[in-house]
Order: C-alpha cells, then structure tokens, then sequence
C-alpha cells in the first residue's frame, strides 16, 4: 500500500503557531509519527508540506501516476477556500481523507466550510496527530 500524506499550508510552523490549539509538538515530530507508523505495518507513504495551494494540486495529480493507494490531507487554511484541491481530488478519484489537528468544528464561523470535505471518504479532526494514524488505518482496510 502507498500513501501520500498532504499539509498545507502553516503546517510548517507547528511548535511554533498558535500551541494552545496545535501543541508544542514540530512537523518534524509529525512526520517522524507517521513514517514509524508506516514503516512498522509496512504502509510506503511520503510526507509532503506545501504553502502553496497550486503546489498541493500538483501533488494530487501526481500522485494519480505515482498509482498512490489512498492520500490522507490537512489543507490547513485551504480547507474553507480552495475549489481547486476538491476538484484537484475529484479528478484523480484516489479515496483521501482530511485531517485537523484541532476540531474546526468548534472554532470560528468561516472554518465550518470544507470545500475538501465534498471529495473526502472520511473527516477526522480534534484528534490532534493521532487522527492521521487513525486517517492511515482507515485507508489500508479499504
């Protein structure tokens, strides 16, 4: 199985932004989590972090012809903007499921949008980093 695994934007800055609502934990922290986890049920996954929303976009449809098995994605700030990323994934139809760190649900108004949730197999949020081990496991017993 391969997995691509997408953050976007300000991701970068976890430990540094906003630790009441993300933590003190680093990307680097979450992706060391991610690629342990992978490596011991011997999940292939990359990990990829972009500010960028065209480059997250040419990250889903590269991952078409790389033949990725399932994309696991926090869009970050992109979640509640970018009609290109939902149309990016409804383009390439490799199952993906959203991840937040926190639970959008509750916090302001215009986080309630998900653009990305409309192409999404599953939203797991207010999980913190373990919602994307629970994301992972989800896409290999599809």
């Amino acid at each position: 199985m391969k997995i691509l695994v997408l953050n976007g934007p300000n991701l970068n800055m976890l430990g540094i932004r906003e630790p009441g609502i993300y933590g003190n934990s680093t990307y680097d922290d979450l992706v060391k989590k991610i690629t342990d986890h992978c490596n011991a049920k011997g999940i292939d996954v990359e990990c990829k972090q972009s500010n960028h929303e065209g480059t997250l976009v040419d990250y889903i449809q590269q991952a078409y012809f790389d033949k990725v098995d399932g994309i696991v994605i926090n869009p970050g700030a992109y979640t509640h903007t970018s009609v290109a990323l939902l149309d990016a994934f409804k383009s390439v139809s490799i199952p993906m499921v959203e991840v937040h760190i926190s639970d959008v649900s509750t916090r302001e108004a215009f986080r309630q949008v998900s653009y990305v949730s409309y192409a999404a197999s599953r939203t797991i949020m207010g999980k913190g980093f373990d919602g994307y081990i629970e994301a992972i496991e989800y896409l290999a017993s599809m």
